[in-house]
């Protein structure tokens, strides 16, 4: 069922430093008036800060005019292919304060590994800079409420990139589900079933030439250079990444955690907020590697209410095949019917599991980007707007590893975000210690 099919069946609408200098080789078809573009500034250029990059240079009220790496080695193709999209080449700086010193940059985009998330956040935001910032949030719980604090104070339009909250068949999911034909909810599921593979034990070794090892390091303890603690593998690593809990995880549990609070509203109940439990148990019990996260694990998260509501979460990131037909997904069970929402696709099913409705559609960041620079111009919140969407579903991450990593289950405190009466749990909301110069900013 296409999603003409679907809204015709639910009679539903749609409802500083420059190394290379500029170079302008001529405006490109489609561009909006000088006048009418953003100027933004890209920190990091590889892995999916190059997608970001890419995905901004092509909009039309979008001029990427500087960008930051501390790999050298990223700069020449960042700049082609930046030149290649929107006809001028960007300002390459190797300090992304050199960036955020710009006053002529409106907004920034953090594609940087986890560890590197909330610091230029929270710059840019005091910089009077709006931002795109990758997800989960922060590094750790105490990173997103700061982040959150600043945004506020500083009045700053901040959009995660969960970028779901914008493609256009988890919107016809929502709609489906808020006609009620699920009846009542109490119970969603988000899962990880596709396999990833080992990342082995290589040995420590040299930074490549053109690599800023300390830069890169930032707040984190200073370690010698490993190849698996660097690019494409960092998220594996206490100091830098949250696992695959906050990699591929944020995005289902935020979905689950949209679903479910669409259900429960659509029943007249309050929306979900932060969940009052959390608790969490697995283990990396899989693969022989480096990876200190597990790659094995179930959460669960209770939310206070008459009823209660529970979230599942289950990843198992070493079985080739799927869930439900999803490699990645999310179910929410209603007493009525159930609907099984993938990345690129959806179906309500009633209980003899026929197909009540279906949508499809693409997961890229194309029109999330879009919905950021709309609302960097309109100053409306943006569709994963920090506040009331990124933060409380990087919670969720992040208060998931914290279960794992005590072995408690952990009562929350909505308010403060702090745990109750487990001092372990609570020292694992921050680092133990900030790496100087790079401390956490004060709001």
């Amino acid at each position: 069922m296409n999603r003409r099919r679907f809204l015709k069946s639910t009679s539903l609408g749609v409802p500083a430093l420059p190394i290379a200098a500029t170079v302008l080789t001529g405006p490109r078809a489609g561009k909006a008036q000088p006048s009418e573009r953003l100027q933004i500034g890209c920190v990091g250029v590889g892995g999916r800060a190059a997608a970001l990059l890419r995905e901004a240079a092509g909009l039309p009220e979008v001029d990427v005019v500087a960008i930051c790496d501390i790999d050298s080695r990223r700069i020449p193709e960042a700049v082609s292919k930046t030149n290649e999209i929107q006809g001028k080449s960007p300002q390459v700086v190797k300090d992304f304060r050199n960036l955020l010193e710009d006053s002529k940059i409106d907004a920034v985009l953090v594609g940087t590994p986890d560890h590197w998330h909330a610091i230029p956040t929270i710059l840019a935001c005091q910089a009077g800079k709006d931002v795109y910032v990758e997800k989960p949030d922060g590094h750790n719980m105490l990173e997103g409420q700061r982040m959150v604090q600043v945004m506020r104070r500083h009045q700053r339009i901040v959009q995660l990139g969960t970028q779901a909250r914008t493609s256009p068949h988890f919107h016809s999911a929502m709609e489906f589900i808020r006609t009620g034909r699920l009846g009542k909810c109490l119970v969603a599921k988000a899962w990880e079933s596709a396999r990833q593979g080992s990342i082995g034990r290589p040995p420590d070794g040299t930074p490549p030439a053109g690599v800023d090892y300390d830069l890169w390091l930032g707040p984190a303890p200073k370690r010698p250079f490993n190849p698996r603690r660097f690019h494409g593998s960092w998220r594996w690593f206490f100091d830098y990444g949250t696992g695959d809990l906050g990699n591929d995880g944020v995005h289902r549990l935020d979905i689950a955690r949209w679903a479910l609070s669409t259900a429960v509203e659509a029943q007249g109940e309050p929306a979900l907020k932060l969940p009052s439990a959390i608790v969490a148990s697995g283990g990396k019990w899989y693969f022989d590697d480096l990876q200190e996260w597990p790659d094995t694990l179930q959460v669960t998260y209770e939310f206070d209410g008459q009823p209660g509501k529970l979230i599942t979460y289950e990843m198992r990131i070493w079985t080739p095949y799927p869930m439900m037909g999803q490699g990645e997904g999310v179910v929410v069970y209603g007493d009525q019917a159930s609907i099984v929402i993938g990345n690129r696709n959806w179906q309500a099913f009633a209980p003899d599991r026929t197909v009540l409705a279906e949508d499809s559609g693409s997961n890229d960041s194309r029109g999330h980007m879009q919905n950021f620079v709309d609302c960097v111009k309109s100053r409306a919140k943006p569709n994963a707007d920090l506040e009331t969407v990124g933060h409380p579903s990087s919670v969720l991450c992040h208060a998931g590893n914290i279960s794992w990593r005590t072995g408690q289950k952990l009562i929350l405190d909505p308010t403060t975000e702090t745990f109750k009466d487990a001092p372990e749990a609570n020292a694992l909301r921050t680092r133990k210690e900030y790496r100087k110069p790079w401390v956490l900013p004060e709001a």
